[in-house]
């Protein structure tokens, strides 16, 4: 009788344990589903969305950097800025340096551009600009941000879900303490996703149009992209050097036409003062005279 009294006080035990074992695994299952809620998944992949897909969609930066000449850089910039527009791109910056005849002969004006072009269409605006001008070199970069993307767009989707489950909250808040700490974080929450929208239209800004880099030198010829043969280069040597000899003749003439308000003036005073040096020669030079003869035509 007394071990069927201890047998039934140990059965006990063991059920009481189990419903303790069972009442702490409910609990700590519903505080982490109450906390994977509250905060959900950055979103950096998510199977059921099908983020994965994204990344078949390559996010490619493409930047061009293009060198070319003209023989005048004026038409050459307006045919740009209508291409430009016609390709449904823009100008980000511009600027055109007027360069000196003094300092080299070859060369006017330079013209620096960076243009964002739609990038289905940035291939045809580089064949246009090697239509229109002479191309003396090309480089052309891509980076792939396909990676970055997802992970932005995912965080940004997950902040958005955040946010609308702590509206759901201050809206069922009971006490004041709460009210402000939900509140707080709905603002930590808005910031943050402000910036991840920023970064994820950066993105789409740089992937949808790209980057030419145009340089233009304005020349009067043209600079071979091919290596000239033994007759060629003496015969563009040749033209070359009677192209700069017209031109140092033009400067000297431009010089002198300049300086003739100063040539004058300096012109008299040289003259006066050369006429006054040879008259005070000429007296110098000129013979004394004998003395006057005496009564008996003797000298004295």
């Amino acid at each position: 009788m007394k071990c069927k009294k201890i047998l039934a006080l140990f059965l006990a035990a063991l059920l009481l344990a189990a419903a303790f074992a069972g009442c702490s695994a409910q609990t700590s299952g519903d505080y982490y589903n109450e906390k994977s809620e509250a905060v959900p998944d950055d979103g950096i992949y998510d199977s059921s969305s099908g983020s994965s897909s994204a990344v078949t969609d390559r996010k490619l930066i493409r930047k061009i950097s293009l060198s070319a000449e003209t023989e005048d850089m004026d038409p050459l910039l307006s045919g740009i800025d209508a291409k430009v527009t016609e390709l449904g791109g823009y100008i980000e910056s511009r600027e055109v340096y007027t360069g000196s005849n003094y300092v080299s002969y070859s060369q006017s004006r330079y013209a620096s551009l960076t243009i964002r072009i739609p990038a289905e269409r940035l291939d045809e605006f580089v064949s246009h600009v090697g239509n229109v001008s002479n191309v003396t070199s090309t480089s052309e970069s891509s980076e792939d941000v396909t990676l970055s993307y997802v992970a932005t767009e995912g965080r940004m989707k997950a902040l958005q879900t955040e946010e609308e489950r702590l509206l759901a909250l201050i809206g069922e808040a009971d006490n004041l303490t709460e009210l402000l700490q939900l509140e707080e974080r709905l603002t930590e929450v808005r910031t943050e996703l402000e910036r991840v929208t920023s970064q994820l239209k950066l993105y789409d800004n740089l992937v949808d149009y790209g980057t030419v880099r145009l340089t233009i030198s304005e020349v009067t010829q043209y600079t071979p992209t091919e290596e000239p043969g033994f007759w060629e280069r003496i015969s563009t040597g040749f033209a070359t050097s009677m192209k700069n000899l017209g031109s140092i003749l033009k400067e000297l003439i431009i010089f002198f036409v300049c300086a003739i308000p100063y040539l004058v003036p300096l012109g008299v005073i040289a003259g006066v003062v050369l006429l006054i040096i040879k008259l005070v020669t000429r007296k110098k030079k000129s013979p004394k005279q004998p003395p006057f003869p005496t009564q008996n035509g003797s000298n004295p």
